[in-house]
């Protein structure tokens, strides 16, 4: 059973000049209503900012609503725009990862799809960066360990980009894996395949770096050498998937998907 879940909120932080933009989301939901998916729109969530603050640093949530608050321009990067719908958006993609959570969790074989955006993937514990606000994938994954109680989740991140908010925010933990595949050497300078996780952590991520020009076979191949195998040592109890789609065909950066993200997508 698949649900797909999203809030208008998302839609209004729309700063004027950047790639990750309002238009990328509508494209998403316009092709759920053609292929006649229907959306779920919870709203808030009680639980979300405590949420955010477990993971993030408390003085970073506050001082990212108090700059949207001030009409500040930017907060702690060129990469990171502010307007007057920034707070807003950033806690309604947590609460709508949150809701998509805690739906996963009423029944056996579900699955939930959160379309939300601004994305979360670099925002680390103390900072905003790459268009990234909170780590609203991340605090999901958290949610699940703290909220529902399960001992082992895992995250595959796949974008051009490496995830280095949500490997920071993981690294020093054995209850969530994190598994990446993504461009190397690029922005934001981590994902190197010796970073495997520190201390307890140790092994709890696997980073899967490829060079530019990797296409799709590339990739079909290491998911089954090197993604896959890791997946199954963990044997989570739950999967989260953070989708970045800037992988397609040399749009952001160096690598050419095209068949890829069908596969991905389909995959059970």
């Amino acid at each position: 059973m698949l649900a797909a879940f999203t809030d208008p909120r998302c839609l209004a932080h729309d700063p004027p000049g950047f790639p990750e933009r309002a238009a990328r989301l509508a494209s998403v939901l316009a092709g759920l209503e053609a292929a006649d998916v229907q959306v779920r729109r919870e709203g808030p969530h009680p639980g979300a900012l405590d949420a955010a603050r477990a993971l993030h640093e408390d003085g970073y949530v506050e001082r990212l609503r108090r700059a949207v608050e001030r009409g500040d321009g930017l907060i702690d990067s060129a990469d990171n725009p502010l307007t007057s719908d920034t707070w807003a958006a950033a806690l309604a993609a947590v609460e709508t990862g949150l809701h998509a959570a805690d739906w996963m969790m009423e029944g056996p074989g579900r699955r939930a799809f959160a379309a939300v955006r601004p994305p979360g993937h670099h925002a680390e514990r103390g900072q905003a960066m790459g268009f990234c606000y909170l780590a609203n994938l991340a605090i999901a994954a958290d949610y699940l360990v703290s909220r529902h109680g399960l001992e082992r989740v895992a995250v595959y991140d796949f974008d051009v980009h490496h995830g280095n908010g949500t490997q920071h925010l993981f690294e020093e933990r054995d209850d969530v894996l994190f598994v990446s595949t993504h461009q190397y050497p690029f922005y934001p300078g981590t994902g190197a395949a010796a970073e495997r996780g520190r201390g307890a952590g140790e092994g709890w991520t696997v980073n899967v770096p490829l060079v530019a020009g990797s296409g799709d076979e590339t990739l079909f191949a290491v998911l089954e050498t090197e993604v896959l195998p890791a997946l199954e040592r963990a044997r989570p109890q739950a999967l989260l998937v953070s989708a970045g789609f800037d992988a397609w065909r040399l749009i952001l950066g160096g690598l050419r998907w095209s068949e890829a993200f069908r596969r991905l997508g389909a995959a059970r």
